[in-house]
């Protein structure tokens, strides 16, 4: 990544500043903007999130605003309802006061004497989200969004619930969350008023893992945020990103698929972060590119981004599978449109442990997955900064049922949504599968490539789930997630079934049986052609971004995931560690440390042994003012309920002046 220290505009920045809202609430803004924009106006980049400005976020949006502002737009980067320096209470996540406040937010923005009136909105992940529940309430200063890392359905394909599955990042999150809304206001911003306002926010901070288990179907809570219930909400043009290491490109094909606006798609091989600085490698000039998108809709200059590919997309190269890649191997392709004339379904149907090119004979093979299953599936979301990806698929595959190609006699490149088509019954009212689209190499290393979860009392619905009848045979469909994948000459294709993915997914209420019948399932394949226009399209340029946050760092994080096994017990632990290290942010004299601990347990024998407990420590501090927070969460289940128990303990210096506690049971609802 190459750092501009020189832009083509000086910049000056309001480190802080308070947008005043109806209501009397205000929120905190940091705001990057050319020095003489007062004379001659930009328009505004805003990213509006929780994760606070002041230190949350200061890493990245040092890279990022500061080059937008020397390129002439102003970014600004406000804080939500209570959360950093802002006033007001955070409740949940996407609620319509959200919304509300950022419609507020625009309005003042383009009011001021250095705004040209027109606003784009970026953001990854949160920000990506409401950057799309923002623009279908169509407010006329949006003139155009860059959304990273979102989706366009809260329920399936969010960090909840995937499949009408329980994944555990749904507490994960909850306890990050959780965490994260402990840390106080800065006293150099707030003033003595920071204590008020933490210990408030403390005081009536939810339990918001509670409230995601009472939503346990695609009921009216997800449908509000989704914007994939109506695309025609959206007017304004949307550029849509993504990366396969992620857990959310679905969202790029969905927007592109279904927005009737300008729109563009782009997915490359990152994680969960920004393209000018993402992992796995190859990074790009992800900064530039907006610059010409910005350009093209908030200045009305053609810059010919709309003339290029609609969608662009890094195919991946095989490679051995491993818990962490620097970088991946691949090229750029591009489609014209999306969904794309030039991709051909291919069907395998599953006879006798392979895949055949023809449908076989009936036979019935049954399945009963030990509990750990999954211990090799990595994380639901990689973020590209240690070793969460999956690793080698062997033992998961031993404990599934697994129908294998013959070896490819030539190269076979995919993209898009694998589907399994499968005809089963199961011994249980409660039960669900998972898919993993598999590349066996010739050394016999299994690499997942993509995958699906189907809760199968909802095979038919995600809103009106009903239990299976015992021994009666079902058909259901599994969509795998989106992917680019090039399978070599001599590797296989493999499809592996589970009935347990542990610890990605919760267990079902009992052990299952599945029965499947193999004649009646097959799998498609969305197969691309290689094209010789693929060589000639535009290269990205290199990576660029402003200066780096200077920070002094008193002792290194890191990120660490093991896997425990009792030979006497037989209890599985992954244990994931996620530690900042502790450091000062050198400009404001900030110091900061957070070490989250996530560990996840089971035995392969017994659905109800699984717990997972989340405990986070949190420090945050200035000269003699010290604070340290400590939330702990834990999850677990009965055949009926889901079982809750969290306690948060804050402190100022050494004396505690928080301490609460919740225990919540929650009847599971088919899940």
């Amino acid at each position: 990544m190459k750092i501009i220290e020189k832009f083509p505009r000086p910049i000056r920045e309001i480190e802080n500043t308070f947008i005043p809202l109806a209501d009397g609430t205000r929120l905190a803004a940091r705001i990057w903007l050319p020095e003489d924009a007062g004379k001659n106006p930009v328009p505004a980049i805003l990213e509006f999130l929780p994760y606070r400005k002041r230190d949350g976020t200061a890493e990245r949006d040092h890279l990022t605003h500061p080059y937008f502002a020397g390129h002439g737009y102003a970014g600004v980067r406000v804080d939500m309802r209570g959360s950093g320096e802002s006033d007001g209470r955070l409740m949940d996540e996407y609620l319509k006061q959200e919304q509300d406040d950022c419609l507020e937010v625009m309005r003042w923005l383009a009011q001021q004497p250095w705004c040209t009136g027109a606003i784009g909105m970026i953001g990854i992940s949160w920000g990506g989200f409401n950057g799309l529940q923002v623009a279908a309430r169509r407010p006329p200063e949006l003139k155009a969004v860059i959304t990273i890392c979102s989706t366009v359905d809260r329920y399936n394909d969010d960090v909840h619930y995937m499949g009408g599955c329980l994944i555990n990042d749904n507490l994960f999150w909850a306890s990050t969350m959780f965490a994260y809304q402990t840390r106080p206001p800065d006293p150099a911003l707030v003033g003595e008023r920071w204590r008020k306002l933490w210990l408030e926010r403390m005081e009536h901070e939810p339990l918001l893992v509670a409230k995601w288990l009472e939503h346990q179907r695609r009921d009216d809570y997800w449908k509000h945020g989704s914007v994939g219930e109506n695309f025609a909400d959206i007017r304004c043009p949307v550029y849509a990103v993504g990366g396969w290491a992620d857990a959310y490109s679905n969202a790029v094909p969905r927007l592109l698929a279904g927005l009737t606006v300008p729109r563009k798609g782009l997915i490359g091989p990152w994680g969960h972060k920004y393209p000018h600085f993402a992992g796995p490698a190859p990074r790009i000039g992800f900064l530039q590119e907006c610059l010409r998108w910005w350009d093209q809709w908030l200045k009305g200059v053609d810059t010919g981004i709309m003339s290029e590919p609609a969608y662009r997309v890094w195919m991946q190269e095989s490679e051995a599978p491993k818990a962490y890649y620097a970088d991946r191997r691949g090229r750029w392709v591009a489609e014209p449109s999306w969904p794309s004339k030039n991709i051909a379904e291919r069907r395998l149907f599953f006879d006798r442990g392979r895949l055949a090119e023809t449908q076989g004979a009936d036979m019935e093979v049954t399945l009963s997955s030990p509990q750990d299953t999954g211990e090799a599936g990595g994380a639901w979301c990689s973020f590209g900064l240690g070793p969460d990806m999956p690793t080698d698929q062997r033992a998961d595959d031993g404990n599934s049922l697994v129908f294998d190609s013959e070896p490819l006699t030539e190269r076979l490149e995919i993209l898009g949504a694998p589907a399994v088509a499968l005809d089963l019954a199961v011994d249980q009212p409660n039960a669900f599968v998972c898919v993993r689209l598999n590349e066996v190499h010739a050394d016999g290393a299994s690499s997942r490539i993509t995958y699906g979860l189907l809760n199968l009392t909802h095979r038919q619905s995600h809103e009106t789930p009903w239990p299976l009848v015992p021994g009666e045979r079902v058909r259901a469909t599994i969509r795998l997630n989106d992917i680019a994948h090039a399978f070599p000459a001599g590797s296989r294709i493999r499809i592996a079934i589970s009935n347990a993915y542990w610890p990605l997914a919760w267990p079902s209420p009992a052990p299952v049986v599945t029965t499947l019948h193999a004649k009646g399932c097959h799998l498609d394949l969305p197969v691309r052609p290689a094209r010789a226009d693929d060589g000639k399209l535009p290269r990205f340029p290199d990576s660029e971004a402003a200066t780096p946050l200077k920070k002094t760092f008193h002792r290194k994080g890191g990120y660490q995931r093991t896997i425990e096994r009792d030979v006497a017990s037989g209890e599985v632990v992954q244990r994931v560690v996620d530690d900042s290290g502790a450091y000062t942010i050198d400009h404001i004299g900030l110091d900061y440390e957070l070490v989250q601990e996530e560990v996840s347990r089971i035995h392969p024998d017994d659905p109800l042994s699984a717990r997972v407990d989340v405990t986070c420590t949190m420090r945050i501090g200035r000269g003699e003012w010290r604070t340290r927070s400590e939330t702990r969460t834990r999850l677990q289940a009965t055949a009926t309920e889901f079982v809750i128990d969290a306690t948060l303990d804050a402190y100022e210096g050494e004396t505690r002046v928080v301490a609460r506690n919740w225990n919540r049971r929650i009847k599971r609802d088919l899940v």
